[in-house]
């Protein structure tokens, strides 16, 4: 990914993550949670409004607006784990046409969208969730990873201060609306930062469907001790605590 695309993404997209994290000084919430726990995913029941986006191709680009809401049905938000009300977001972001692989993979930090998809909804995996409540600590907590509650839907995803809903893991509903099947190849699902298509599930391995899985895994040996969490990297049958030093990239993993 070239460095003015970035710049790009950074400013359409983290400009609002920016804003919550500035905002959120010196009120971050105490976690020292080290276990994990079954992730808890509240049934979607309620329709969060009217989906408006849009994708067309402009040069060598293609330019992704809309408004932020997603296209099927969330949980109820304000809830008990995520305190914020669904809000329009405008977008309006450009990812390259014909993207590139990178040499060598461009790490995923705060503030940083993965991608979105094709109903102008963020992929945010990210939390601004840390390890005694202090973001320099350099531990945050996997949104996924159950330890703490954040009020995710059955889509993986919640809402931030500012109203904006974003993704934490595969939009359920949409690719449910997409008329997916485990028996097909994934439709897809939207844009990666770079300009990489998104699937999700399933895709084909030497003709054949195939359950796909993610080119993250766990560090081997021991975390560093001290301040931040000890004992060993992620392990993920007892430990919880998480952040982006627990995981490496498989050698083949594209940039984001």
């Amino acid at each position: 990914m070239s460095r003015k695309i970035a710049v790009i993404w950074s400013i359409a997209f983290a400009a609002s993550v920016v804003g919550v994290i500035a905002s959120a000084q010196h009120r971050f919430r105490f976690h020292d949670e080290t276990r994990a726990q079954p992730l808890n995913l509240e049934p979607a029941t309620v329709n969060p409004g009217v989906n408006r986006s849009e994708i067309t191709e402009q040069g060598r680009a293609l330019s992704i607006t809309g408004n932020g809401i997603p296209n099927h049905l969330v949980r109820r938000f304000p809830n008990k784990g995520n305190p914020h009300h669904i809000a329009e977001q405008p977008v309006k972001l450009s990812v390259p046409a014909v993207p590139r692989a990178s040499a060598t993979p461009t790490p995923l930090r705060m503030g940083w969208n993965f991608g979105v998809t094709l109903t102008g909804v963020v992929f945010d995996p990210l939390a601004a969730e840390f390890w005694h409540g202090d973001p320099r600590s350099g531990w945050s907590y996997n949104a996924l990873g159950g330890a703490i509650a954040l009020g995710l839907d059955a889509n993986f995803a919640h809402v931030q201060p500012n109203g904006k809903y974003h993704y934490h893991g595969v939009p359920t509903g949409l690719i449910e609306l997409q008329g997916w099947s485990p028996k097909e190849h994934s439709p897809l699902i939207g844009y990666a930062a770079d300009g990489f298509p998104i699937y999700a599930r399933t895709g084909l391995v030497g003709g054949k469907v195939t359950q796909m899985t993610s080119s993250y895994r766990l560090k081997a040996g021991q975390r560093p001790g001290g301040a931040a969490p000890d004992g060993r990297h992620m392990e993920r049958s007892t430990k919880t605590t998480s952040s982006w030093r627990d995981l490496e990239r498989s050698t083949n993993a594209m940039a984001p």
